[in-house]
């Protein structure tokens, strides 16, 4: 099995269940981790693994469409790597949003999601 990890992606985005979230934006930080049974081993070709940039690209994408809940991006960020690439067992995405609007807070809040193939519907 060999593992793809994306670490401390950093996105401004407009997610959020507050108005000044979707207006002002906040700073987030992603990472995905993906496991997968290559066709062969080694791996000699791009088209034998996993490519990192087409991951960075899936992330930005969703990223860049406002959401109100870091639970609905993280599922839907795990289905669609499950749906676009084969030979995947694995994918845990963790969102951090690092200033939460919360009065009084210091710190950072995220959401984790972690999906294994035997539990893909």
């Amino acid at each position: 099995m060999l593992k793809i990890e994306l670490s401390a992606i950093q996105f401004h985005s407009f997610h959020g269940v507050l108005e000044e979230e979707r207006n002002t934006g906040g700073n987030f930080e992603v990472n995905l981790i993906v496991y997968f049974e290559p066709a062969s081993i080694p791996v000699l070709h791009i088209h034998e693994t996993i490519d990192y940039t087409k991951l960075y690209e899936m992330v930005k994408l969703r990223m860049d469409t406002p959401t109100p809940l870091l639970e609905t991006l993280a599922t839907e960020i795990t289905q669609e790597v499950f749906n676009t690439f084969h030979g995947i067992t694995k994918v845990t995405v963790a969102i951090k949003k690092l200033n939460p609007p919360i009065p009084f807070f210091n710190g950072s809040v995220s959401v984790e999601y972690t999906m294994e193939e035997k539990n893909k519907e």
